[in-house]
């Protein structure tokens, strides 16, 4: 009977229907097992495809080709550990997000996931159908469970296990980050091990996938939930840990303790690592974007430049008349600070070109947002201009708190491809600059030190498209519309909780207002980094005509 076992975790990146890829980077991972002499290897939930898939997995001709790229991966399994792998698995019975393991050319299990997650950004009862709960599976004398990711969030399949003989329990995930989330996953998996008494590794993927960004932060429990090791978040990682068989059963051996940086660094490190994934996986290597001389642009083009080096990132400036000397500035100042390069565009003569095209139908009328409007579309018109024909994907940069309001323009400053800062009110926009300033790591590829100037992240917020323009001019101070709308969109707050904890009733009303005639827009908006559980999106979804209002 065994004393050690050795298991090989890979907390890697997939890509969504790099089939051939995925299965490559699997196999030099079980290469790596080998070398170490390994008795296992296991990667992460759904590996073989990348997750989530969405409807993709829906598709017969998609799930063929897993399988056969499944199966000829298993052939290569020889003479070295066992694998272990997630992948789809398709019967007559259902169809099922599975775990497959092989060993010595042959498949030894089928795991079938059980608990399927319907909420939040899951929704895999479209999808999947509930796979019976499996029995424990040898692996050189050794009694492994697995429980597939939500499994392990719920007592029944680890208990199972546990009944049915199972020594150690690997569980594989697909989990996306959220602000906190490692807390939330830990818990579940302590109270896991408290049940069954059986020693726990969490292995999870990294890397970007729409919206979503997998942050890694591998885990293993050994019995009473004590910690025995802990992987880095977002960083890929192949490393080793040791079991070892004692009177009372099995145990790790302290392994790799990486530090868990803070919230506002994973915060960041999400947007980073969700943007060059998106750009990646979707075949592009530079990105434009207005810069203004604000914040939001300046924190957008920041983490662009974190992400794929600044020589990549084409900022370009569309001043008129309204646009502040300081503004013109501090954009230069920014793009000299980081290496960008910077143009200028005036947008004044194609204004007017259109004013004068509409003069004959708006004749009459005083000027208003129609005006304004107009000029913020008119540089969505040329920035995607440049995308097109430099092969650069066109970056917009609206906060949370513009996306909830609507203080943005549809077809203006929406338009783009990707957002990294959609999910980040704007007060949070301004700390998040202040950490940048004076945080600087090694997976960072701008420059270090105060990249963003002290001006930028100090004046008054404006969209200068009429003289003097102040956000606080349409919307209430920052600080008291971040506060609403986390009550209403975090927390689903009714308007009297609001009142409760001291924000006035009518400040209230007029951004609840605002929040829901605006979903049309959001419908529209650029995918962007999911840092909360309540992103616009997949998270929080409301109809666009809804015609109820909080009286409370």
């Amino acid at each position: 009977m065994a004393d050690r076992f050795r298991l090989t975790m890979a907390q890697l990146n997939p890509t969504v229907g790099a089939l051939e890829a995925n299965a490559e980077k699997a196999f030099a991972a079980w290469e790596e097992g080998k070398r170490a002499g390994a008795d296992m290897v296991v990667l992460p939930e759904m590996f073989l495809t990348g997750y989530q898939t969405q409807d993709l997995i829906a598709k017969p001709a998609f799930v063929r080709d897993a399988v056969a790229a499944m199966e000829a991966l298993g052939a290569r399994i020889t003479d070295g550990p066992a694998l272990g792998i997630g992948g789809p698995y398709w019967t007559e019975q259902g169809q099922y997000n599975a775990y497959w393991v092989w060993k010595d050319g042959a498949l030894v299990a089928r795991m079938l996931k059980h608990d399927l997650p319907h909420h939040g950004i899951f929704d895999e009862y479209r999808i999947y159908d509930t796979g019976q709960i499996s029995g424990p599976y040898a692996i050189n004398g050794v009694r492994v469970g697995t429980p597939i990711c939500e499994d392990a969030w719920h007592p029944d399949v680890a208990e199972t296990l546990a009944e049915t003989g199972a020594e150690i329990l690997i569980v594989p995930n697909g989990s996306p980050y959220h602000r906190g989330k490692l807390d939330v996953r830990m818990t579940h998996m302590v109270a896991r091990v408290v049940e069954t008494g059986l020693p726990l590794a969490y292995l999870n993927s990294v890397g970007g996938q729409d919206d979503q960004v997998f942050d890694g932060a591998s885990f293993v429990l050994n019995r009473h939930g004590q910690l025995a090791a802990q992987f880095a978040p977002f960083d890929e990682i192949i490393d080793h840990v040791d079991f070892e068989r004692d009177g009372e059963g099995w145990a790790c051996v302290a392994g790799r303790d990486d530090p868990q940086p803070s919230e506002w660094e994973q915060d960041y490190r999400a947007m980073v690592e969700s943007l060059g994934d998106y750009l990646r996986k979707s075949g592009f290597s530079k990105v434009v974007l207005g810069l203004s001389g604000g914040i939001d642009s300046a924190l957008v083009a920041t983490i662009a430049a974190d992400a794929l080096g600044p020589e990549a990132v084409h900022c370009v400036m569309l001043p008129s008349e309204y646009t502040s000397q300081g503004s013109l500035d501090h954009a230069a100042e920014l793009a000299t600070r980081q290496g960008m390069r910077l143009d200028t565009v005036r947008i004044d003569g194609a204004r007017d070109a259109v004013s004068d095209a509409l003069a004959h139908l708006m004749e009459g009328t005083e000027p208003d947002v129609t005006e304004e409007n107009i000029q913020s579309r008119l540089r969505g018109v040329m920035l995607m201009a440049l995308s097109n024909k430099f092969g650069e994907m066109l970056l917009t940069t609206g906060n949370k708190s513009e996306m909830a309001v609507g203080y943005a323009t549809i077809y203006g400053d929406m338009a783009g491809g990707y957002n990294p800062i959609k999910d980040l009110y704007k007060t949070r926009v301004f700390e998040t600059c202040r950490w940048r300033n004076t945080n600087y790591r090694d997976w960072m590829k701008g420059p270090e030190g105060e990249v963003i100037p002290r001006e930028i992240i100090e004046k008054p917020p404006s969209a200068e498209l009429r003289p003097d323009q102040k956000d606080e001019d349409s919307l209430p101070p920052y600080p008291v519309l971040d506060g609403i709308l986390e009550g209403l969109v975090e927390r689903d707050a009714s308007v009297a909780d609001l009142v409760a904890e001291g924000y006035e009733r009518e400040t209230i009303k007029k951004v609840e207002h605002l929040l829901y005639i605006s979903e049309w827009k959001r419908h529209q908006s650029a995918p962007g980094t999911r840092l909360s559980s309540k992103a616009f999106w997949l998270d929080r979804r409301y109809p666009i005509v809804n015609r109820w209002r909080d009286h409370g």
